[in-house]
């Protein structure tokens, strides 16, 4: 079944002729083919659809209601669901955990992947001090964009890219790259660096480049096309970087980070100290705050969740930064609700680089805590067990701790 909404965003439902009366309801379910796994829960009898967020793009409070909307239309033509799950990968995964959030009273259980658990103001915040860091040590004549980012999108990407790409061929640079990616909290495991011992930080290094303007969907054309739109939807600047102390968010990063950073810095010959200086001495980036307001109503996310809720993240991805769910962990826990939570890892890089059988062991997870009442074991090795079973790629969770959040 398949039609629009209010705001004419399409929606489409699949259900089996065995419908078992759960529905899956994701965010990008109609603007693509029907993957490997979406299909293996359609055989088993599960209704599988959703939305597109083609029309809501990041009015993210109007994709979530977009999903509650979706579901009305799936009651009216084929029947009240026994359960609802909200599920979906990358901003669909932020409108999973929100709506969840949002609308117990509709959702049985999310399934949130690769999304910006941190909410939408912190995680741009953090894109903020990336760029912000970069330019002011790598074009201090401030000729790239750092938070006025121009229409031609492409031309913005394609320049950083050039830079970058310049700057990676020295010490000098290579040092200045590591700093803005250790203060960002990029992932080193990218695409062409798989897990890079951090005791190797040329390796290292390399990683982070990789994830920063390296490999496929690099996190600094996402930095400029994410920071034009969101711009313009929510009619002002809503990132700021006044009042942050630079050197203090390199203190925040992880030991191996800072090591890297060190020793990269003194094999350039440069003073560490005198770059963060630099930094901290330029001019900063105000916010509107109308802006702010809008950007943060858009979703924030509370930790009040009240349905069971599983994560799925690749600790690799360069787009979702996997520090983001410490930050959703730590809310949830603050808000007494860590017993409704299992977060899971993939030993991946690239954004939402996940199987079909990774996203099933996932899933099965939270379809076994609502047909029981209790978690079964989210640790690495069953899952690994679980997903192995399917015959459907590879198997790669592992035993994770994401740093803390920084930002």
């Amino acid at each position: 079944m398949e039609g629009r909404l209010a705001d004419t965003t399409a929606y489409r439902f699949v259900v089996p002729s065995d419908w078992n009366g759960t529905v899956f309801v994701d965010l990008d379910f109609a603007g693509g083919p029907v993957s490997a796994a979406q299909q293996e829960l359609i055989d088993r009898g599960y209704a599988y659809g959703g939305t597109t967020r083609n029309v809501t793009g990041w009015n993210l409070s109007g994709a979530v209601e977009n999903q509650i909307e979706a579901l009305d239309a799936f009651a009216d033509a084929v029947g009240e669901p026994e359960r609802a799950i909200a599920t979906g990968t990358s901003m669909g995964g932020m409108i999973a955990a929100a709506t969840g959030e949002l609308h117990p009273d509709r959702i049985d259980g999310v399934l949130a992947g690769c999304g910006g658990l941190s909410g939408t103001v912190s995680q741009w915040n953090q894109k903020l001090d990336t760029v912000f860091v970069l330019a002011r040590l790598l074009d201090p004549a401030g000729v790239l964009p750092v938070e006025n980012v121009p229409a031609d999108i492409e031309g913005a990407r394609s320049a950083w890219l050039t830079r970058l790409a310049d700057a990676q061929q020295t010490p000098e640079g290579r040092a200045r790259i590591a700093l803005a990616a250790a203060i960002g909290q990029l992932p080193a495991w990218s695409q062409s660096i798989a897990d890079p011992d951090p005791r190797d930080p040329a390796a290292y290094q390399a990683a982070w480049y990789g994830a920063l303007a390296g490999d496929p969907l690099p996190y600094i054309g996402q930095a400029m096309s994410s920071r034009y739109t969101s711009t313009l939807v929510f009619g002002g600047m809503p990132s700021w970087n006044t009042g942050i102390d630079y050197a203090e968010q390199l203190r925040k990063a992880s030991p191996e980070s800072r090591r890297v950073v060190a020793e990269l810095y003194q094999r350039a010959g440069l003073s560490l100290d005198a770059d963060l200086a630099t930094v901290n001495a330029a001019d900063r980036v105000e916010a509107d705050p109308d802006a702010v307001a809008r950007f943060a109503a858009s979703y924030e996310f509370t930790g009040d969740i009240s349905v069971p809720t599983v994560t799925l993240n690749n600790v690799g991805d360069q787009i979702s930064t996997v520090a983001q769910q410490q930050e959703y962990e730590e809310r949830v826990t603050r808000a007494g609700n860590a017993s409704l939570l299992r977060q899971t890892y993939v030993a991946s890089a690239g954004h939402c680089n996940f199987t079909a059988a990774e996203t099933l062991a996932a899933t099965q997870l939270l379809l076994d805590r609502l047909d029981t009442g209790r978690w079964g074991s989210a640790n690495a090795v069953h899952l690994n067990r679980a997903a192995e079973a399917l015959d459907l790629g590879d198997a790669r969770f592992l035993t994770f701790h994401p740093d803390r959040f920084n930002r």
